[in-house]
């Protein structure tokens, strides 16, 4: 049930607004024809603004009536190749047409879709489908040769004949599989079924997203980040402009060319989007630049609030939990490193080793719950819980306010000494440093002290690593100093953007 605040949020968000009655039977009808999946969403968008532009990619524009009527053909077809409700079919798809039009059509099958990743190791993704139980995969051509499946080109082609309308309304709610992003091992499914009006006010409250406006989604749509904005936006009714590839000057083109309202980032782009020199484009009507999936060192918050002006929101979350807490361009003007504060419905708690609640400033370990949250891992595994939250697996404090600052994960949390040391707190003074672009900070086994800390760095030029070491003894404990500082070319980051510290160990 929605309170008098989650109505407020969705009427300033323009979700809920007057619909011409014979387009609101349309609506109705679809969400009986689909129930509540990625097929209502466009099918009801089709009823309300047939017209409107749904999708921009490297193949051109389609409207919300063209996405649904090649998604019936595509069902259709899918369906004649097998596919029944509650089978799990894999997708394979980077940012663009297919990638939408499959999560479409295999909803309205009732399907399960298991979103992979797009560079993730062939033997991985072979496990997982095998784990999964995926009756087949439905991919882009260029990943023909690792796998067997249904490319979606040629359902593209298909989706443009004519043939049999889509299959009937499957009965169940099609869930949505994503894979946890690989860090520290094998990627493992978490499973979400179809959103809810009480996720959509979560991420509304404090996201300025309108309904009917554009959205870039520069971030990879198979991991829950994108997801959630493909979803967001599918509510909304927005225009999507989606890229196969990450290119900085098409991206500020697509903000430019289409008076993007909205921009989705993971950090690592947004150093990029600054390289390409913003002041060539015409940025001014961007409300909102939302970053997340790793973490938001507090130079590149500064450097991107004087390209972009006060547009930035940082937003803390994981596959398991989603939305967890944003920083407004308020938040981070106080702090640049804060998370910021949990969104409606959202909540978030700080504990102890015990479960008790901490004082504010006092480190503890996270805990949230929401409506997004995952009901555990499709091998049967789950994440900790307590009184209902679950654990996101990293250290943090709320402030006075009730602002969350992230230390970093729980197993980044190193004892050097007898001492703990937060290796997330160590990265953000070596990041302050004029000349370091980017740094992670690893333990290693070390036979004299047990336990050393290693720094590794990017550098835009030559930097004595006593100096940087120097400045983290100035800044925190001495034993957070590390003992060695490697300099890289750059840090092996997954498809969000996170460094991948097992790699670095």
């Amino acid at each position: 049930m929605i309170d008098v605040g989650g109505v407020k949020v969705l009427v300033q968000s323009g979700l809920l607004a007057p619909v011409r009655p014979d387009r609101l039977v349309g609506m109705g009808l679809a969400l009986r024809r689909w129930g509540i999946s990625p097929a209502t969403g466009y099918a009801a968008a089709a009823a309300r603004h047939p017209d409107r532009l749904a999708l921009v990619d490297d193949e051109g524009s389609l409207t919300f009536r063209d996405v649904d009527r090649r998604t019936d053909r595509i069902a259709a077809e899918l369906a004649q190749r097998g596919v029944r409700s509650g089978d799990a079919v894999g997708l394979l798809a980077r940012n663009g047409r297919g990638f939408v039009e499959a999560t479409v059509a295999l909803a309205k099958c009732g399907a399960d879709v298991l979103y992979l990743g797009t560079s993730t190791a062939t033997g991985q993704l072979r496990e997982v489908l095998e784990r999964e139980g995926a009756r087949l995969v439905v991919h882009d051509e260029e990943f023909e040769a690792p796998l067997e499946g249904v490319t979606t080109e040629e359902l593209g082609r298909l989706a443009e004949q004519p043939g049999p309308a889509g299959p009937k309304r499957s009965g169940r709610t099609p869930r949505q599989v994503i894979l946890t992003s690989g860090t520290t091992g094998a990627p493992r499914g978490a499973a979400r079924n179809g959103a809810s009006v009480e996720d959509a006010v979560a991420a509304l409250d404090r996201l300025p997203l309108k309904a009917r406006q554009t959205t870039v989604i520069a971030a990879p749509v198979f991991h829950a980040w994108g997801l959630g904005h493909f979803s967001l936006g599918m509510a909304l009714g927005s225009t999507l402009v989606l890229r196969r590839r990450f290119d900085p000057e098409q991206v500020l083109r697509d903000v430019q060319e289409h008076r993007a309202t909205a921009l989705v980032v993971v950090p690592v782009m947004l150093d990029k989007l600054l390289a390409a020199d913003p002041s060539r484009f015409d940025t001014s009507s961007l409300k909102m630049i939302a970053s997340s999936g790793s973490a938001l060192p507090g130079d590149l918050v500064e450097r991107t609030q004087r390209a972009f002006g006060p547009v930035l929101h940082n937003l803390y979350g994981s596959t398991e939990v989603a939305y967890a807490a944003v920083a407004t361009p308020e938040d981070l003007a106080h702090d640049p490193r804060c998370a910021g504060k949990p969104p409606h419905g959202v909540t978030l708690r700080i504990v102890d080793e015990d479960g008790a609640d901490v004082p504010p400033g006092t480190p503890g370990r996270i805990f949230v719950g929401s409506g997004l949250s995952f009901g555990g891992y499709t091998d049967g595994t789950d994440k900790d819980r307590l009184d209902g939250l679950i654990a996101t697996g990293d250290l943090g404090t709320l402030d006075e306010q009730g602002r969350l600052t992230v230390l970093g994960r729980d197993d980044d949390m190193v004892v050097v000494g007898g001492e703990n040391v937060f290796t997330g707190q160590v990265e953000s003074v070596l990041l302050s440093h004029d000349a370091v672009t980017d740094a992670a900070v690893v333990d290693v086994e070390d036979p004299a002290y047990g336990v050393r800390l290693v720094a590794h760095v990017v550098t835009t030029g030559d930097v004595d690593p006593e100096e940087l070491q120097g400045l983290v003894r100035d800044q925190l404990a001495k034993h957070a100093v590390p003992r060695e500082v490697v300099v890289h070319d750059e840090l092996p980051r997954n498809a969000t953007g996170k460094v991948l510290k097992k790699d670095l160990r």
